[in-house]
């Protein structure tokens, strides 16, 4: 599938690293599964993989976490 930001790279199967913010709190989160372009390196995620990065966030929110590394774990 194409890339709906740069419009000229195919999305491939990858990890990732990204940072959610929220609030005061920032939560870095590692080896997030992702479909990568392969052009600009835009991550696209799926919804279950959305739902538990969602998870991750209103935990660290809850516990007053202001910076928080986690590795993705499905």
């Amino acid at each position: 599938m194409d890339c709906v930001i740069c419009r000229r790279g195919e999305r491939e199967p990858g990890l990732v690293t990204q940072s959610f913010h929220k609030g005061n709190t920032v939560i870095l989160v590692k080896d997030i599964p992702a479909e990568v372009c392969d052009t600009c390196g835009e991550p696209y995620f799926s919804s279950d993989v959305v739902r538990i990065i969602e998870k991750l966030m209103e935990d660290a929110v809850r516990k007053g976490v202001e910076v928080e590394v986690v590795r993705y774990a499905a």
